[in-house]
C-alpha cells in the first residue's frame, strides 16, 4: 500500500508543475507513511455483513446510521466513499467483545472475516429504515430515560465501517446514556482525495441539517448532543449555520456541541459561530497542538491556523474563546497509540469518559459541584489536591481544561496558590493566566483589558500582543 502511495506522488510531481500543487503533494508524501499505517494497517476491508451472532459476555451497541454516501454493490462493504441521493437511514448493532479481552479506546478490527464476537467487533445486525417515520420510530424505541440524543459526524478518510464501528466504540467506553445516531458522509477513505472529501462535507450539508432537525422537532428528544471529528466539524458548524440563518436560531434542543481536533480554519470559525449571534449551543474544543493530520491540513490551505492545533492558553485565541464562553481541552501532552495525534479524544479512557460523564450532559468540565481534589483525578485539571495545599499547583496530569466558568468559580482560590509557589500557574488556566505566564505579566487582562474581537483572527503574536494591549 505504501509503494502505491509513493509511486502516485512520483506522477503526481513529474505531470503536475504549479507550485502550490507541488507543495500540496510534497507535504502528503511527507506524511504518506504515518497516514496509512494509521488507517486499515492491512485488516480485511467488509466487515458489515451482519452475523446475527450475540455472545454472552459481548455487549451490543445499537445505532441509528444516516448517509449521503452511494449504496455499494458489496453488501460487506455496504455504502462507498461515492455520493449518493437524499438521506439514507439504517439501524446497525454493533457487538463490541468482552472487558477482559478489549483495550479501552481501541475499535479492534478482525484480522480474518469473519470476525470473532469475543475478540473482534462485529457487525450483528443492519435494517434499512424509511428515511423519514422510520427514524422517529427508531428514536423512540431506543430513547434513554434522560431523552438525549448524540449525534456523530466522522473526519477525512473514513469509510462507512470505520465511522459506525468508531462511534460504537466511543458510545460503549464512555458509558453515555444517549440514543446514538451517526451521519456518515461520503468519503473515498484515501489521504490522495482530500479536496473530494473536502466537497463531499460542502455536498452533505442539507442531510446533516435535515437529520438534526428531524432529532430536534421529535417531541419525544429532550436533548441533542452534536460530536464531529477533524473534517467533519466543518460539516456540523456548515449545517448548524445553515439552520441559525434559515430559523433565526439553532433549536435549543441542540444544547452542546463537540469538536474533537477540528480541521477548520480560525477564520472561518469565527464567522461560522458569529451566526449564532450568542445564542447557539455550548462549545467544548479538543486540541493538540502535536496533532500530524492538522499539520498537514494547515499546509495545503494556505498555512492558516486550524482550530485543532491552537494554543489556547496564549492570545488572541485565549480571549476571544473566553468571551464566546467555549470550553477547550488541551490533549497535547496526552500520549495515545496514535501516531498522527489526530484521535487522542476517542482513544484515551480518561477522555471517553470524560465525555460520557460531563460532556454529554451538558454540564461544564469543572463547576461548583466538582471539587479541586476531585478534578485532578477525573478532569486532569492539575490543580491543587486540596484548597490550601500549595505544594500541589503543578500539573500532575497531562490533559488542561481551559473553561472560562471554572474561572470564575476558583480564580481567586487558585491565584492565591499560585501567588505562594512564585508567582507562576503551571496548571489549568483557572485564573486568566497562561500556562508559563507570570501574574504581573497577565495583570492587564485581570484589570479588565479585553481583547478587540478581530485578535481572533491575528496569528502574528506580536501582533496579537498589541492587539491586546499586553506590550
Amino acid at each position: 500500500m505504501l509503494s502505491l502511495a509513493l509511486q502516485r506522488f512520483r506522477e503526481q510531481c513529474v505531470t503536475v508543475l504549479r507550485p502550490d500543487r507541488l507543495r500540496q503533494v510534497v507535504s502528503i508524501a511527507l506524511l504518506a507513511p504515518a497516514l496509512i499505517l494509521s488507517g486499515c494497517g492491512g485488516r480485511p476491508i467488509g466487515v458489515m455483513t451482519p452475523t446475527g451472532v450475540s455472545l454472552p459476555g459481548t455487549s451490543g451497541v445499537d445505532m441509528l446510521v444516516a448517509t449521503t454516501r452511494a449504496p455499494s454493490e458489496d453488501a460487506a462493504i455496504l455504502f462507498s466513499g461515492e455520493r449518493g441521493t437524499g438521506l439514507r437511514l439504517d439501524a446497525v448493532t454493533v457487538s463490541i467483545p468482552p472487558k477482559a479481552n478489549r483495550e479501552i479506546g481501541q475499535v479492534q478490527w478482525p484480522t480474518k472475516l469473519p470476525g470473532d464476537p469475543l475478540k473482534d467487533f462485529t457487525t450483528v445486525s443492519v435494517q434499512q429504515l424509511d428515511a423519514g417515520q422510520g427514524g422517529k420510530t427508531w428514536l423512540k424505541q431506543h430513547l434513554p430515560k434522560n431523552r438525549r440524543v448524540m449525534i456523530f459526524v466522522h473526519g477525512f478518510n473514513n469509510r462507512y465501517e470505520d465511522a459506525v464501528y468508531r462511534f460504537a466504540q466511543i458510545v460503549h467506553d464512555s458509558g453515555a446514556d444517549v440514543a446514538p445516531v451517526v451521519f456518515t458522509w461520503p468519503s473515498r477513505a484515501s489521504i490522495f482525495d482530500y479536496n473530494y472529501d473536502k466537497e463531499s462535507t460542502n455536498y452533505s450539508r442539507d442531510a446533516l441539517e435535515e437529520l438534526l432537525q428531524l432529532a430536534a422537532d421529535d417531541p419525544s428528544v429532550g436533548e441533542v448532543t452534536v460530536m464531529a471529528h477533524s473534517m467533519g466539524t466543518w460539516l456540523a458548524m456548515e449545517a448548524l449555520r445553515q439552520m441559525a440563518i434559515r430559523d433565526g436560531r439553532v433549536s435549543p434542543k441542540i444544547g452542546n456541541v463537540i469538536l474533537a481536533s477540528p480541521d477548520l480554519d480560525v477564520d472561518v470559525f469565527g464567522q461560522q459561530i458569529s451566526a449564532f449571534k450568542g445564542k447557539g449551543p455550548h462549545f467544548t474544543i479538543f486540541v493538540s497542538q502535536d496533532d500530524r493530520a492538522l499539520l498537514l491540513s494547515r499546509r495545503i490551505s494556505g498555512n492558516v491556523d486550524r482550530l485543532g492545533q491552537i494554543d489556547p492558553s496564549v492570545e488572541p485565541y485565549r480571549s476571544a474563546l473566553e468571551r464566546a464562553g467555549i470550553t477547550v481541552i488541551d490533549l497535547t501532552k496526552l500520549k495515545s497509540g496514535d501516531k498522527l495525534n489526530h484521535g487522542k479524544f476517542a482513544e484515551s479512557p480518561d477522555v471517553v469518559k470524560l465525555i460520557g460523564d460531563r460532556l454529554v450532559a451538558g454540564q461544564t468540565i469543572t463547576d461548583s459541584e466538582v471539587g479541586l481534589g476531585e478534578a485532578v483525578g477525573s478532569v486532569a485539571l492539575g490543580a491543587a489536591q486540596t484548597v490550601g495545599n500549595a505544594a500541589s499547583v503543578a500539573v500532575s496530569t497531562p490533559i488542561a481544561v481551559f473553561d472560562p466558568r471554572t474561572r470564575r468559580n476558583y480564580g481567586r482560590q487558585v491565584e492565591r496558590l499560585g501567588a505562594s509557589v512564585g508567582n507562576t500557574l503551571t496548571s489549568v488556566d483557572t485564573v486568566g493566566t497562561s500556562v508559563g505566564e507570570t501574574a504581573e505579566e497577565a495583570l492587564p487582562r485581570r484589570r479588565g483589558v479585553a481583547a478587540d474581537p478581530a485578535c481572533f483572527v491575528i496569528r502574528d503574536k506580536a501582533r496579537a500582543d498589541a492587539c491586546d494591549g499586553r506590550r
